[in-house]
């Protein structure tokens, strides 16, 4: 019993850490301004058979996208092309949307 009731508390304390870091990463990106700003950047790398990539914006940043966040055909980019892009939060931090070649 003992064992089953130290894994609840880990479990517990795991998920409060986890919720402390996704306040700070909120209340740091609302403190940006960044939310609905365009951006622009170039695809970095793209891991297109697993749907997502990453771009190396000008503010200097890496931020992740998925292909649900692009407007366009996701297949045919190959890495490098100029973009434009939003950021928006996600549980995992900040990420790009809207994610259209320039």
């Amino acid at each position: 019993m003992e064992i089953g009731l130290s894994a609840v508390v880990v479990s517990q304390s795991v998920l409060l850490e986890q919720a402390r870091a996704l306040r700070e990463t909120i209340d740091s990106f609302e403190k940006t301004g960044e939310t609905d700003d365009m951006q622009t950047g170039t695809i970095k790398k793209l891991v297109s058979d697993r749907g997502f990539g990453f771009i190396a914006a000008e503010d200097g940043k890496e931020y992740f996208f998925h292909r649900s966040g692009t407007e366009g055909d996701f297949d045919s980019l190959n890495g490098g092309e100029k973009v434009t892009f939003e950021i928006e939060a996600s549980p995992k931090g900040p990420r790009a949307k809207s994610v259209r070649v320039a």
